[in-house]
């Protein structure tokens, strides 16, 4: 096994799983406009429900991702409603809302290491067969490549959605101008709030 052909095919599965956070960061920034440091814990909060659900329980782990998906969403969409859009609606400066988002990454932080500690943690392998596959002398693992699968996948998804959706459309009005937005009738409250 050639070192270089081994750094590369993990180098691409990692720039897999952070396109992936890179894409729906950048899609929250431009519509909120704010740095929600919060993001990353909540993409956490989705990982250990679907760690809780696929390992803990024994739930097929595909099940169970999917369960720990709507859980981040839910998550999502309560510090939206409690947090965030409160402090919307009484005009808070980005800054206050930078510091409100430090809060929500803080807290949820510490709900995730209440319920399942500080020590690594990994779902079940009955993933896929562990088989191993040789891509121009790089050793690759079927749960790698389903990884790389899904974010090429969801890239694509999430590209066609803004282009060819009144949704998608809505959401790149907004991250161009929100004022223009809601001159030519677009409900800016109903999609970032």
């Amino acid at each position: 096994m050639d070192i270089i052909p081994q750094l590369v095919a993990n180098s691409v599965i990692a720039g897999a799983i952070y396109m992936l956070l890179a894409i729906g960061f950048n899609l929250l920034f431009s519509t909120v406009k704010f740095f929600d440091l919060g993001f990353g814990s909540m993409t956490a909060v989705g990982a250990y429900g679907a760690f809780y659900f696929g390992k803990t329980l024994g739930l097929n782990t595909f099940l169970g991702v999917i369960i720990g998906v709507l859980i981040a969403g839910a998550v999502g969409f309560l510090v939206g409603r409690f947090i965030y859009g409160p402090l919307k609606a009484r005009k808070a400066s980005s800054m206050v809302m930078l510091v409100a988002s430090l809060g929500v990454l803080t807290a949820l932080q510490a709900i995730i290491a209440i319920l399942f500690t500080s020590q690594f943690q990994t779902l079940s392998q009955n993933v896929g067969s562990q088989r191993v596959y040789d891509i121009f002398g790089g050793v690759i693992t079927e749960i790698q490549l389903i990884i790389l699968a899904v974010g090429i996948l969801t890239m694509i998804a999430l590209a066609l959605v803004l282009k060819f959706t009144m949704f998608g459309k809505a959401i790149k009005a907004i991250g161009d101008d929100e004022e223009v937005a809601k001159i030519v009738g677009i409900n800016t409250e109903r999609i970032t709030g």
